[in-house]
């Protein structure tokens, strides 16, 4: 059994400092990794990411995570993905890890990924420069995914994202916002290695469970969906 303990959308800053470090210092009770999917930041500043370090960093777990768009929004990432680095906590962008458990080799794949869209509303690389340009980003991102995924040796993968894989954990949320939540090229993406569970956040007034076309389950982790500082998911070789 591999214990994975996830959330995201914790959106730190000074005012947040303590909320969620009492909870996290008992993972080694109970989780074997800690995910963290995007959106760590409010407005993607130096401070916050401070923040994020000084919250979720020094754990006696390895912690993983992506960016959110919120963590772009200062247009200073590299800077937010250094300040998480000196911490520990390791930024996965188009790339993977394997982590050694007691339950064996737990692979993670992880892109922030991007809009676009679900199968029969989405949108298309046709047309003006700006649309095949929002397009085009989506596919790069899907694509890095399935590589990164199916080049992991391990014995259980998990995909990481802050945009969503599927429509089903968007549920609650307004259907005309639907394109700039998430991609179904992401749900392909996972099918593709395939992953044996995928978690992704930014979906605040979604659901938490959905599902792949190709059956890997999908979970919501936004802090404001799972109202906990963390989820436990329990991943085991039989049932993967």
């Amino acid at each position: 059994m591999i214990r994975i303990a996830a959330v995201g959308d914790v959106h730190m800053d000074v005012d947040l400092l303590g909320r969620y470090r009492p909870a996290l210092l008992e993972l080694p009770e109970c989780a074997d990794v800690l995910l963290l999917a995007g959106d760590l930041t409010r407005h993607g500043s130096r401070r916050e990411a401070q923040c994020v370090a000084q919250e979720f960093g020094g754990l006696q777990v390895p912690v993983i995570a992506v960016l959110g768009n919120h963590d772009h929004h200062g247009d200073e990432p590299d800077q937010v993905v250094e300040v998480l680095a000196a911490s520990g906590i390791q930024v996965l962008e188009g790339s993977g890890v394997v982590i050694g458990t007691p339950g064996g080799r737990l692979g993670v794949a992880g892109v922030k990924g991007f809009g676009g869209g679900f199968a029969g509303r989405c949108a298309s690389a046709f047309g003006e420069p700006e649309m095949k340009s929002f397009v085009r980003t989506t596919e790069h991102s899907a694509e890095r995914l399935s590589k990164s995924l199916q080049e992991l040796e391990c014995d259980l993968r998990v995909a990481l994202t802050h945009y969503a894989p599927v429509p089903d954990t968007l549920v609650g949320e307004p259907l005309e916002i639907y394109p700039f939540l998430g991609s179904y090229l992401l749900g392909e993406a996972i099918d593709s290695a395939p992953a044996d569970l995928a978690i992704h956040g930014h979906a605040h007034a979604g659901s938490e469970r959905g599902v792949t076309p190709g059956g890997v389950r999908v979970r919501n982790v936004a802090h404001p969906v799972i109202k906990h500082a963390y989820s436990i998911f329990n991943l085991d070789h039989g049932a993967g």
